[in-house]
């Protein structure tokens, strides 16, 4: 990758950051024309792409594991934000927006992410491998945080329905953080080399760490540029959090006008957010670096339930009406299904292109069953 290709993109995504905000300034009180919300969802798009195209230059000053976790808090912080907001804009489907867009980005993360990684590497390396030992104590973290935050509520009965108590909640938030935060240390800190991409033999087994000073890739930037994407990283998110209340009662009124139901708000939040960092995924698979594929997926996962869930048992305090996370039955055997086959996935170390096609056909399913459940 040349410097002079950097510093293309970087040009448009210091524009758009900055043209977002100023839409957000003068569309805030009257925004209903059409040509205005279609110029909206432009910049909100555009808004997306840019903050994470500046987390990605932070993380390539800062390296990995350290990338793959401030790209995935980054996604996290717009996906938190647009839940937040459209729960406060009402509707009749606020009750469920929290457990509907963490559930979307779960199965969007397990399924969309990894497989489309796994597809394109195995596809263009024959054989992609990861270290199992990682990767697999990020899963085994994802499957308690979802089963703590999105499975429990359905069977508990000191509350009406699928929601939790005061007090069940309070747990699920504290549990959630505490998860989080061992997974982190144990990432970036305990033991790091377990989050690194690493080099394989022809049999797509693991010989070591991949030598990333001979990988062909462009030095990391300079501090300065790091710096101003860092503080552009942080005008994009507020841009994309604004121009998303902005935005939430046309995506409402799309998916009421095509007859879907209510949860269909949360996956096309959830695919707005992650399709990015889908694409970065994608980038390191065809550079035979699955690792830092899987880590953007898991991380991404993980914090969508271990930051989501105690912001949003935050919010409940002053949000009137109830807060549903328990999942459907439906959506109880996906994640199941989801679990089985990532831990067999995982287990191996390596994959090939069939453990992609998998996971995309378990995504598909999610996505047909929400549209028509």
């Amino acid at each position: 990758m040349s410097t002079a290709a950097v510093r293309g993109r970087f040009q448009w995504t210091v524009a758009v950051p900055v043209v977002a905000i100023v839409l957000l300034a003068a569309t805030w009180v009257n925004h209903e024309n059409p040509a205005v919300l279609a110029l909206i969802g432009v910049f909100l798009v555009g808004a997306v792409l840019a903050s994470v195209h500046h987390a990605e230059v932070v993380a390539h000053r800062v390296g990995e594991p350290f990338g793959s976790l401030i790209l995935a808090v980054a996604v996290t912080v717009i996906e938190v934000g647009l839940i937040v907001m459209l729960m406060t804009s009402g509707g009749e489907g606020t009750s469920t927006y929290a457990r509907d867009t963490v559930f979307a980005a779960v199965m969007i993360t397990l399924n969309g992410i990894v497989g489309i990684a796994l597809l394109v590497g195995a596809l263009r390396h024959h054989l992609v491998s990861f270290n199992a030992s990682g990767t697999g104590s990020a899963l085994s973290t994802v499957v308690l945080l979802a089963g703590v935050t999105l499975v429990l509520p359905s069977f508990t009965t000191s509350a009406h329905g699928l929601q939790y108590s005061g007090s069940q909640l309070a747990f699920a938030a504290v549990a959630s953080l505490v998860l989080y935060g061992a997974f982190v240390f144990t990432q970036t800190v305990r033991h790091r080399d377990f989050f690194l991409p690493v080099s394989s033999d022809e049999y797509g087994r693991v010989t070591g760490l991949l030598d990333e000073d001979a990988d062909g890739h462009a030095d990391p930037p300079p501090a300065r540029e790091a710096w101003l994407s860092l503080g552009l990283l942080v005008v994009a998110l507020v841009a994309v959090v604004g121009l998303a209340k902005l935005l939430s009662p046309t995506i409402e009124d799309g998916v009421k006008g095509l007859g879907f139901p209510y949860g269909v708000v949360g996956v096309v939040i959830a695919l707005l957010v992650l399709a990015p960092e889908s694409i970065a995924a994608v980038r390191n698979a065809r550079r035979d670096r699955v690792q830092i594929s899987l880590n953007l997926a898991y991380g991404s996962a993980m914090a969508s339930i271990g930051l989501t869930i105690p912001t949003i048992a935050i919010a409940s305090i002053w949000l009137d009406g109830p807060l549903e996370l328990g999942l459907q039955p439906t959506h109880l055997v996906l994640l199941a299904l989801t679990v089985a086959v990532s831990i067999l996935t995982v287990a191996q170390g390596r994959a090939k292109a069939m453990q992609g096609v998998v996971h995309l056909v378990l995504l598909a399913a999610f996505i047909f069953m929400s549209v028509q459940p």
